[in-house]
C-alpha cells in the first residue's frame, strides 16, 4: 500500500507539473560533464557547440576563457577552443584537449590573440567537419569596417582527429555587404552552436550549409542575415540578398533550421522575453532564390516560447517524429532557451509541424508552442543540440553545476529522447 501511494503521489505531481506547462526533468537522463568548472578561481568555460557524424562520433567544442570575458573586452585577453569527442553516440568520452590555443598578449598576429564562440557542422556524407569561430582582440560592439573581429575557419577530414590551421575568412564575408543599402558592416559574427546542413539541397559533393550572422552597421543598428554555402564553407553568399535582412530590428544572436518543405526558419534572441522568427520561402531552391516574410515575435502573449527576464542564445532544431496518439509521422520543432527567471532553468519548447498551414507565415509559426521540458533547475544559459545517428538528441549546455555563479559554468552533455521532451506525446 505504501509503494502504491508513493507511485500515485509521484504521478499526481507529474500531472500537476504538466498542467502548469512544465515537464519535470527526468532522473533517467544520461548526463556527462564535458568541461568542468569547479569554482570562480578556475578558468571558465563558455559557449557550447556540438556536431554528430554518421558513424556515431560526437564532437563538443567550447571557449576556455583565460580572459574571463568575451573577445576584445579584456586587453590582449586569451581564449582557447577546447574539444572533447565521443566515438559511441555519447556513451563514453575521450579526454578533453585544445583544438587551438589563443596566444593572448604574446601573439604578434592579431587573429591569434583569442578564438571564441564556435559553431560546428559534420558533413552527413563523409568524415569532414567544419568549425568557425570569432577571433582576434576587438569586441563586437567596438568593431569598425577597418578593424573588427576575425572569422576563423577550421577543417577536419577525419572526424575530428586532426584539424587544419585556422584561415581568416572575415574579409570574404564583410565585402559581401559593402555596397548594400545599409552600408558596410562595422562588426559581425556568426552565431555559436550548430551550423545547419540541408536535407534537400545538394550541389556537387555537399549538401548546402546555412548559418546566421549578427551584424552592426555604422549607426549602431543591429540586424540578422543568413549565409549559405554550397561548397562546405569554402565560400558564402547571403540568402535573400544584402538588402533584405530577415531580422531588421531587435536583432541578436540567431539560429536557423529547415522546415519540412525546405523553407528556412530563423529564430533570433531578443530582450523581449522570447524569440523573433522569420521564414525564407524558395522560388528556386537550387539557385537560392526566394524572399523573406515579415518578422514575428514569439512570447507569452501569443502562447509562444517564453524566457522570463533574460535574453540568451539557444538552439533551433527540427526532428522527424511519430505522434503517439495516432501514429502520424511529422516533424517536431524544438527551441531551447533558459526559462528563467534570469539565466536558469534551461528548457526546450516544442511544436508539431503536422500540416503546412502551421508554417504558412512567421506569425502562425511563432504562436502556440507546447512544453516546456525543463532540462535543469540550476543556473544555466547557452545551449545547443544535435540529432545523433542513434536517433537520440545530444543536448549541450552551460550549467552552474558546482558553483552558483554565471562565471563558473560547467559544459554539460545530456542524451535526451523525444519521448522525454514531450512527455510521451511523440517518439523518434
Amino acid at each position: 500500500h505504501i509503494l502504491h501511494d508513493m507511485k500515485l503521489h509521484t504521478l499526481c505531481l507529474s500531472l500537476f507539473a504538466m498542467c502548469l506547462g512544465i515537464c519535470p526533468a527526468s532522473h533517467a537522463q544520461k548526463q556527462f560533464e564535458i568541461f568542468t568548472t569547479h569554482s570562480e578561481q578556475d578558468v571558465p568555460y563558455r559557449i557550447p557547440a556540438i556536431a554528430a557524424l554518421p558513424d556515431g562520433t560526437v564532437i563538443c567544442v567550447a571557449d576556455y576563457r583565460w580572459s574571463g570575458a568575451d573577445i576584445g573586452l579584456v586587453k590582449d585577453g586569451r581564449i582557447d577552443l577546447m574539444m572533447r569527442i565521443s566515438r559511441d553516440n555519447g556513451k563514453t568520452w575521450e579526454d578533453a584537449c585544445p583544438l587551438i590555443e589563443g596566444k593572448g598578449a604574446q601573439s604578434g598576429d592579431f587573429m591569434n590573440v583569442a578564438y571564441g564562440d564556435p559553431c560546428i557542422v559534420a558533413d552527413r556524407g563523409s568524415s569532414k567537419v567544419l568549425i568557425m569561430s570569432c577571433a582576434g582582440n576587438v569586441s563586437f560592439r567596438d568593431g569598425t569596417r577597418g578593424l573588427h573581429q576575425g572569422i576563423a575557419r577550421f577543417y577536419s577530414k577525419d572526424g575530428g582527429r586532426n584539424w587544419s590551421k585556422p584561415d581568416d575568412i572575415s574579409e570574404s564575408i564583410y565585402r559581401l555587404f559593402d555596397k548594400g543599402r545599409f552600408g558596410p558592416a562595422q562588426s559581425m559574427f556568426i552565431a555559436s552552436g550548430r551550423i545547419l546542413q540541408s536535407r534537400f539541397v545538394k550541389k556537387g559533393r555537399y549538401h548546402r550549409l546555412y548559418c546566421s550572422v549578427l551584424q552592426q552597421i555604422a549607426n549602431g543598428v543591429r540586424m540578422n542575415f543568413v549565409l549559405y554555402s554550397d561548397n562546405f564553407g569554402k565560400s558564402w553568399k547571403v540568402l535573400g540578398g544584402v538588402d533584405n535582412p530577415p531580422i531588421e530590428k531587435d536583432a541578436d544572436e540567431a539560429k536557423v533550421e529547415e522546415l519540412p518543405d525546405g523553407s528556412i526558419l530563423i529564430s533570433s534572441r531578443t530582450d523581449r522575453n522570447g524569440r523573433n522568427f522569420n521564414i525564407f520561402r524558395f522560388t528556386n531552391a537550387r539557385r537560392a532564390e526566394g524572399r523573406w516574410g515579415k518578422m514575428a515575435h514569439s512570447g507569452i502573449e501569443n502562447g509562444g516560447v517564453h524566457s522570463e527576464r533574460n535574453a540568451c542564445n539557444g538552439e533551433l532544431m527540427s526532428v522527424p517524429v511519430t505522434r503517439t496518439s495516432d501514429g502520424k509521422r511529422m516533424h517536431l520543432l524544438l527551441q531551447s532557451l533558459p526559462l528563467g527567471p534570469g539565466r536558469r532553468n534551461v528548457g526546450i519548447y516544442y511544436k508539431a509541424l503536422d500540416n503546412d498551414d502551421i508554417w504558412s507565415s512567421p506569425e502562425k509559426l511563432a504562436a502556440d508552442w507546447d512544453g516546456p521540458f525543463r532540462v535543469t533547475e540550476l543556473g544555466s544559459a547557452y545551449s545547443t543540440m544535435v540529432l545523433q545517428p542513434d536517433s537520440s538528441i545530444g543536448f549541450l549546455y552551460e550549467e552552474s553545476t558546482h558553483f552558483k555563479s554565471w562565471i563558473a559554468y560547467t559544459i554539460v552533455y545530456k542524451k535526451l529522447s523525444v519521448e522525454e521532451i514531450t512527455g510521451g506525446r511523440y517518439r523518434n
